[in-house]
């Protein structure tokens, strides 16, 4: 079975503009981020992608968790994407994943070893890190933990 997903994008102007796109549960206005020597209004490509490659493996590791009658009290994922810019050329480098897992105070040990590997395998199988995969490195940091308890 197949899933079309469309995006509809309007760019008035030239590289300092900005522009428009509306991917159903997605509108948002565009342009080159400041950083890169744009008006920074909206969101922009880099942005997206981190937030593509993120909500796919944060979604992909709450799947891999349930089915795994894992079930945190806590999910959250901070990612950092990393764009080398030599000799005016852009290249998206890497994205790092850091997702922090608390689990109940009561979990066993056995499961908190089984969450850190979903918490790996779920980048493997996240459908947006195999279609970057052998362009951008993707690396995951995750920490575990039992509620109450301090992280390491």
């Amino acid at each position: 079975m197949k899933h079309p997903f469309h995006l509809k994008a309007v760019w008035n102007g030239g590289r300092n503009s900005e522009g428009h796109i509306d991917a159903g549960g997605l509108k948002t206005v565009i342009s080159i981020p400041q950083e890169m020597g744009g008006p920074g209004t909206g969101t922009n490509p880099d942005e997206m992608l981190l937030g593509a490659a993120s909500t796919c493996y944060l979604i992909t590791l709450a799947a891999m968790l349930e089915r795994s009658d894992i079930t945190p009290d806590e999910l959250t994922l901070e990612s950092e994407a990393t764009v080398d810019v030599t000799n005016n050329v852009f290249t998206y480098e890497q994205i790092v994943h850091r997702p922090r897992i608390v689990l109940k105070a009561d979990v066993s040990e056995a499961d908190l070893t089984k969450a850190e590997r979903l918490a790996y395998k779920a980048e493997e199988s996240c459908m947006i890190s195999r279609a970057v995969a052998g362009n951008v490195a993707i690396k995951t940091r995750p920490v575990i933990i039992k509620a109450g308890v301090n992280a390491v």
